[in-house]
């Protein structure tokens, strides 16, 4: 299962998943709890300066709730789908 998670409302991923077709669940994390817990939100640097923003970045949490791999920072986006894959179809 696929979820992606950020701090926009329930309503704004709505409308962002049927944009772009997507086919899995979005969820909302408005207080970036969540986020936090997995190092997708905090300090980064933006244009030079250090700011509090969401990280993007993946994890693959297995069956039992566990780890299995985590992407703390995502620098190419369009390349990494395919990263995330190759290690699936691995384990």
């Amino acid at each position: 299962m696929i979820l992606g998670v950020s701090k926009d409302s329930i309503p704004t991923h709505d409308k962002f998943a049927e944009k772009y077709e997507l086919p899995y669940v979005l969820l909302s994390d408005p207080d970036a709890e969540v986020m936090k817990k997995y190092g997708a939100f905090g300090k980064k640097m933006m244009y030079g300066k250090e700011v509090q923003g969401t990280i993007r970045s993946t994890v693959v949490i297995g069956p039992k709730g566990d780890v299995l791999k985590h992407w703390p920072a995502v620098k190419k986006a369009e390349e990494h789908p395919e990263e995330v894959l190759a290690f699936l179809t691995k384990n």
